[in-house]
């Protein structure tokens, strides 16, 4: 099973974006700080996961991920499998169609004192757009 910890970060709302993610698999880690456009703080959330799934599609297709985030609109959403919001559905969409790459995909609520990896990442995605 892989560990994947995500959390999106936005300097103003929208604003300049970033996603971390952190990835534990096989007794390793492995972090990403990936720079996003002009987003909401929601829309980098789900971006953090969108982006998990593509790199986990190349490292490690086929096996079982489970998601930790400290977004509960990200956690909610995926986890329904639901969302009347606009902005967010064609999100949700993305997640569902990278999702068909995996075993199983499961997601957690953390508290964001458990997440400092992928926040500590997400904004360093920031900070090296300026």
């Amino acid at each position: 099973m892989i560990e994947i910890y995500t959390d999106g970060a936005s300097s103003g709302n929208p604003g300049p974006s970033g996603a971390g993610i952190y990835i534990k698999a096989n007794k390793k880690q492995y972090e990403y700080a990936i720079p996003l456009k002009d987003l909401s703080n929601h829309e980098a959330e789900f971006y953090a996961v969108i982006k998990a799934l593509e790199i986990c599609k190349n490292e490690f297709p086929g096996e079982i991920l489970s998601f930790r985030s400290d977004s509960q609109i990200v956690v909610n959403t995926i986890d329904r499998d639901y969302t009347k919001n606009k902005t967010f559905l064609p999100l949700l969409e993305k997640v569902r169609e990278l999702s068909t790459h995996f075993a199983y995909v499961f997601i957690k609520w953390i508290p964001e004192k458990q997440n400092g990896n992928a926040d500590r990442l997400a904004r360093k995605a920031i900070q090296d757009q300026k």
